[in-house]
């Protein structure tokens, strides 16, 4: 049997594979809001699809039901910015992770948040993979 003739549980179970990939964004940020620290339960695209964002992992985000919800379909940048909790680290973090560097995004978590420990410094794992959707 050859490599290309494998059949992948995640091509059969298409919901399987968007399940892992969300599942990965809040484990790399130690399941915590980009933009308030709180424990994350959803994940928020920064351009929101009803303005042309695409569910891609520079797009989306883990954020808190609080925050997913209020900020709706603003423009993150000026919604966060009026928020009592606005942190100029997070704000960083927010750019980093839209210009597709995670490796940043989290480091500045990791500033923004000093007592969370990532699954990343545990393991010892620098390599971050991120699966699009």
């Amino acid at each position: 049997m050859h490599s290309r003739d494998a059949v992948f549980l995640d091509e059969l179970c298409p919901k399987l594979r968007v399940r892992r990939w969300r599942q990965s964004l809040h484990t790399h940020t130690g399941q915590s809001c980009i933009y308030c620290g709180k424990p994350s339960e959803s994940i928020d695209h920064v351009l929101p699809r009803s303005r042309g964002g695409l569910s891609v992992t520079e797009n989306c985000v883990p954020a808190c039901l609080s925050c997913n919800g209020h900020k709706s379909d603003s423009d993150v940048f000026e919604w966060y910015r009026r928020q009592r909790f606005y942190d100029p680290r997070r704000a960083m973090a927010i750019r980093a992770w839209m210009d597709g560097d995670l490796r940043l995004a989290l480091r500045l978590l990791q500033w923004a948040q000093p007592n969370q420990v990532t699954p990343a410094d545990r393991t010892g794992d620098k390599n971050l993979t991120f699966q699009t959707i």
